[in-house]
């Protein structure tokens, strides 16, 4: 038995063949023409984004438009993009994205130690390009939660090698024109790792006030996007929100008691993730499952809370397919993804404003796979002694668990 496992894991982290990263290449760029001949603007995301940043070279607020939800770096980061030619924009977008989710994938790899060049490397990015819809919704719409899919993986990559601060100053860096990795901050306050902190506060701060400073409404982001997120009360954007505090009341609970819940279980959420901390174990597995324990924790209270949300996730929990005891072996963990397999019919549910509830099983399944995981690190084996440098050799000694 364990022979057999030894070979399906030695073959996997074996290089790649020329096949598999044509078959690879063929996916990405499929895809993201696909989205280039569909959307004219970069995706309809990008482009409230752009629309902001032209407002504002013409002097107009860029929060006049309420589904600007943007911090002020995000408008002066979109200027290059508001000077281009929508010909340029609708091709070079969801490459960017693309790009953007693979350089995300890679880091998440090395993270484990495994070669981004391996047979697990393009099959597991292939599986998440083919398999995942929200993958190819992403790239469609050219949401900046492209950059975050890319941070978080990057930040975790430099925490797991002892480089706190530089970690602190990516999640700072992209804080900064999207707040959506904000809740990795506990990560360094979990970790007392202050100047990480610092950074990662500091450095969106500045950007954001000195970006606010010259726009015509300086506080536009507090007075007229804050109130829109805390209330919520946007009829397009409630249809596609994934959180129980969106989708309970089209259930018929009232607000108040789903907004509750929704505290109540992102509350719940946090704790795990700080027990997983505090219960210590292998470095990596550590790190992994407590950054996104409080990611998920976030998603399940947060408003909005979109399904391509889960990128920012999901790609960390399945590069670590290869470590006994990570959440991608629990049966959970697959089963909170079939209702994003694409293609795939769901009775009663097939009306893109319908999405969302599928979209709210797979969070609210996967966060409690994730929180069954933190509440139990002893199922990750790797010896917790190890030095982070050590873990990347220590992924091919486990093939026998695979």
């Amino acid at each position: 038995m364990n022979t057999g496992k030894v070979a399906v894991s030695g073959w996997l982290l074996r290089p790649a063949t020329r096949h598999a990263w044509a078959a690879l290449g063929v996916v990405l760029l499929a895809t993201v023409i696909r989205a280039g001949l569909r959307n004219a603007d970069g995706g309809m995301d990008n482009a409230i984004v752009v629309r902001a940043a032209e407002a504002w070279l013409d002097g107009r607020s860029p929060y006049a438009d309420r589904h600007f939800l943007y911090l002020p770096g995000a408008v002066l980061a979109a200027v290059p993009q508001a000077v281009l030619p929508q010909s340029v924009l609708r091709f070079l977008v969801p490459t960017g994205v693309a790009a953007s989710l693979v350089f995300g994938w890679g880091c998440a790899l090395r993270i484990h130690g495994v070669a981004w060049r391996s047979r697990f490397a393009v099959l597991g990015l292939l599986a998440l390009a083919m398999g995942f819809a929200p993958f190819g919704h992403l790239v469609r719409l050219g949401n900046w939660t492209a950059a975050s899919a890319a941070a978080l993986p990057l930040a975790l990559l430099f925490v797991c090698r002892g480089r706190w601060v530089a970690a602190g100053l990516v999640i700072g860096a992209v804080v900064a024109v999207k707040p959506l990795l904000a809740p990795v901050v506990l990560l360094f306050v979990f970790a007392r790792r202050w100047r990480a902190l610092g950074g990662a506060v500091l450095l969106p701060a500045v950007v954001s006030v000195g970006a606010a400073l010259v726009m015509p409404d300086p506080a536009g982001f507090f007075t007229r996007t804050l109130p829109f997120l805390l209330r919520g009360d946007d009829s397009f954007v409630r249809l596609y929100e994934a959180s129980p505090a969106a989708i309970l009341p089209r259930l018929g609970v009232s607000q108040g008691v789903a907004s509750v819940f929704a505290l109540v279980a992102a509350g719940v959420g946090v704790w795990c993730a700080w027990r997983r901390w505090r219960g210590g174990g292998a470095q990596v597995p550590r790190v992994v499952e407590t950054a996104v324990m409080l990611m998920l924790a976030a998603f399940l209270v947060s408003r909005p809370s979109y399904d391509h949300y889960l990128l920012v996730v999901v790609p960390l929990l399945l590069s670590g397919a290869l470590v006994p005891g990570a959440v991608v072996r629990d049966k959970w963990f697959w089963l909170a993804l079939v209702p994003q397999v694409p293609g795939f019919t769901w009775p009663w549910l097939e009306p893109g404003t319908k999405r969302a509830f599928r979209d709210c099983v797979t969070l609210c399944v996967l966060a409690f796979t994730v929180a069954r995981c933190c509440l139990r690190p002893g199922a990750v084996t790797l010896n917790a002694a190890e030095p982070p440098e050590a873990v990347e050799s220590a992924v091919p000694v486990s093939r026998s668990a695979f």
